[in-house]
């Protein structure tokens, strides 16, 4: 795989500082069911790593000391940390919003069939990916059966009454571009979303987060092979949005690794980019339980352009619904 971050590093990109810390997102390792091309942690079923029940136990401790209101749980595919359902348990017990970022494929796996009846006991609340409504391009981005799969888990959620009105169980799903080009207006692309994955399938959703690929790990480096690296970063730094900038995650957001370092954001932590000012790996959350982050400057690099092109991108979706962002890159033939 080819190293997008030398081409990242430097950056004219404008200066953020942190605001008020609201979410703790960890990463619980590396290893997924799935290898999907566009994953910026290259995770798949071959790797190992995983967040340790000690490392768990300090993200407790850190958002209840920092008045953390939110629990983002990220991978890989999250579930499949063995320590998963402890530490979601925990998390809610304390009264911590917590959310899943779930693949769907693994609410269908062997082993894993009782893990919707507990996300709707925990009332955990899911934020799933699905790239199209369409079977040909989902699968093209994820593997084969990755579609109806997903379909599957789609409909065991819908079953116990995520996404349906006045349950108060929360299903989002994710949007992302299937090659190198921003993604569409949020709004109405939610809206075909909702009427074609019911008219098709009968599923139920409550909204649709439009996220803009990352050119970094596996990405990155088909951009790359593919001689299109440049012409997307053009158009990521074409379309920027100084409006943008107040709404980006980083400022109300930490990301810390399945050993516990800390990072700006997820992307940052998976370019291995450390705080600002410090030696990478080196910042762990336990060194940070009683810190004052608020202020703090934010590390970045021209990766950040992906979080303010065009409508902005996050992990919550769109900044901006206003604009439309229907741009493409001319792809160059080599």
């Amino acid at each position: 795989m080819r190293d997008t971050f030398p081409l990242l590093v430097k950056t004219d990109f404008p200066a953020i500082r942190r605001g008020k810390l609201e979410t703790l997102q960890a990463n619980l390792g590396y290893r997924c069911n799935q290898s999907c091309f566009h994953c910026h942690v290259a995770a798949s079923p071959k790797r190992t790593e995983e967040m340790s029940w000690e490392t768990m136990s300090v993200l407790l401790d850190f958002a209840r000391r920092q008045g953390v209101q939110t629990l983002d749980l990220t991978g890989g595919a999250p579930e499949m940390n063995p320590n998963f359902r402890r530490l979601v348990t925990a998390a809610r017990a304390v009264g911590l919003r917590v959310i899943d970022r779930c693949n769907l494929t693994i609410l269908c796996e062997p082993g894993y069939e009782t893990l919707a009846d507990f996300l709707a006991e925990e009332n955990i609340e899911i934020v799933a990916s699905l790239p199209c409504y369409l079977e040909e391009n989902v699968d093209a981005q994820r593997g084969d059966g990755a579609f109806q799969g997903s379909i599957e888990g789609l409909r065991k959620l819908n079953a116990l009454g995520y996404g349906l009105p006045g349950s108060g169980r929360i299903l989002n799903l994710v949007y992302n571009p299937l090659g190198p080009s921003l993604p569409p207006d949020q709004i109405k692309l939610e809206q075909a979303y909702k009427e074609q994955l019911a008219a098709r399938y009968g599923i139920m959703f409550n909204q649709l987060f439009a996220l803009a690929n990352m050119p970094i790990q596996r990405f990155g480096s088909q951009l790359m092979s593919r001689n299109e690296f440049h012409d997307y970063m053009r158009l990521l730094k074409g379309a920027h949005q100084d409006v943008n900038l107040d709404g980006v995650m980083c400022r109300s957001l930490l990301s810390v690794s399945w050993q516990g370092y800390v990072f700006d954001c997820d992307f940052n932590q998976m370019l291995k980019l450390e705080l600002s000012g410090q030696q990478a790996g080196s910042v762990h959350l336990s060194d940070l339980i009683d810190a004052e982050l608020s202020g703090r400057p934010i590390r970045v690099a021209d990766h950040c352009y992906g979080c303010t092109a065009g409508q902005g991108s996050s992990c919550g979706g769109a900044l901006d619904h206003a604009e439309s962002s229907e741009q493409r890159v001319s792809v160059a033939s080599s």
